[in-house]
């Protein structure tokens, strides 16, 4: 299904102030977030000009960049270097906006196009003259715009993180009612990641959508975690063992390390890689500091890829032979972990919490009280709320964090939370 471009408001208006101003942009975000999308919308309203990267040799990838944005340099001249290229630019159109997706390939090919880009931003930019880099690799960009040794480190105007897009963003592209549960059980299916709602169809179920992206013929998503690991340059079987193991439960250094079959101490590099690579979370309970705890939990944030290593690949030789109860209660589940995150995130402080013998959803502070929520993915009664604040209350008496933080409230969370604005 072909969508609307749809939100991104916040993006757009940094771009707008960006381009008053010229200089550089650099835009990054995951695989599929939209950022190419972003850029040809935004060039739509702009006497701009694209190019997306391929990988190839530096002369070859040089001449498809020329064919692609012709109107911003001099006809009939075809420059053999990155250096020649940017010469050129300082003769092409006043005021030109100038986007390279896909950098990281173009400096994969040629090591030295930091420094060129660095030396004609700092000497030679036009007057006006915008440059927007854009790329998918978190490592890559890392490594190009973030790196301190790197040429272009500081040299941005802009850095602008493209972020997977929220629940309302969905409903809205998809034309689904935001209130209903089984509209949230498809967005568990995808997330944030526009590329893959174009594979909502309109009437269709959670079910089938399953079907269509993971367990059908070809689908779409069988092989998008070797894909992100590519492009995020991990390479290797224990990263994608690493989250196979966290997919189906293992959420502790030592669980990981137990499924592996190896020792935590040879974990350290792969964790830091998925979690530079967003690939992976990581939790620690309420008021407790990453700095002095021990209480670290893993996890697998965007909802697509905890579907994929919790669900599919556990299931995907059984799947055809389940029932269709089973696999719906397996959608359900899953969809139940998303709505927990979902709930957490409409609050900043918010952060899961546990001890021995006892767990919350989550514990935020409102005001000069601490709330402490419990999350339920389906309708509640008055007398189920009455219930379930009972035991919440009654199992947080217990706890060593209670004692700190001795005013409390107990909330109750369900999917009517799904109509707050």
């Amino acid at each position: 299904m072909k969508l609307a471009f749809t939100n991104r408001v916040r993006e757009l208006n940094e771009l707008d102030t960006a381009a008053r101003a010229g200089g550089l942009v650099v835009l990054f975000g995951r695989r599929r977030v939209g950022k190419t999308r972003l850029l040809t919308h935004w060039l739509e309203k702009r006497a701009g000009v694209y190019s997306q990267a391929i990988e190839a040799a530096a002369p070859i990838q040089i001449e498809q960049t020329v064919r692609d944005i012709g109107t911003a340099l001099p006809a009939g001249i075809q420059p053999k270097t990155w250096m020649e290229f940017f010469e050129l630019l300082r003769y092409g159109p006043k005021g030109t906006v100038l986007c390279l997706d896909e950098f990281p390939y173009l400096a994969n090919s040629d090591a030295s196009l930091p420094s060129v880009v660095q030396r004609w931003l700092d000497h030679y930019r036009p007057e006006g003259f915008t440059l927007v880099l854009s790329g998918s690799s978190t490592g890559a960009m890392n490594d190009c715009f973030l790196n301190r040794a790197a040429p272009l480190y500081q040299r941005a105007r802009k850095l602008i993180h493209l972020e997977p897009m929220d629940y309302a963003a969905f409903c809205e592209a998809c034309g689904l009612d935001r209130s209903n549960q089984e509209s949230f059980t498809l967005y568990a299916l995808v997330g944030g990641i526009p590329k893959y709602w174009e594979f909502v169809e309109a009437g269709a179920t959670a079910l089938d959508l399953a079907e269509e992206l993971f367990f059908g013929p070809s689908a779409f998503l069988e092989d998008e975690p070797l894909r992100i690991l590519r492009e995020e340059r991990i390479a290797g079987l224990t990263p994608l063992s690493v989250l196979e193991a966290v997919g189906r439960g293992a959420s502790k250094t030592s669980e990981i390390a137990a499924r592996l079959g190896t020792a935590q101490t040879n974990l350290g590099r792969t964790l830091q890689q998925l979690l530079d690579a967003s690939l992976l979370e990581r939790e620690i309970p309420f008021g407790e500091s990453l700095r002095t705890t021990k209480k670290t939990l893993y996890r697998i944030g965007d909802p697509a890829l905890r579907f994929w290593f919790r669900v599919y690949s556990s299931q995907r030789s059984l799947w055809r032979r389940l029932a269709v109860e089973e696999k719906i209660k397996f959608l359900h589940d899953h969809a139940a972990t998303v709505f927990e995150d979902y709930c957490r995130s409409r609050h900043a402080d918010a952060s899961r919490y546990w001890e021995a013998g006892a767990e919350f959803d989550f514990v935020r502070q409102d005001d000069k009280q601490f709330m402490v929520s419990e999350v339920k993915f389906k309708s509640l009664s008055p007398q189920d709320r009455i219930g379930l604040k009972k035991q919440i209350s009654a199992k947080w008496e217990k706890t060593r964090l209670s004692r700190q933080l001795p005013a409390y409230t107990i909330e109750i969370l369900d999917i009517s939370t799904l109509t707050d604005g």
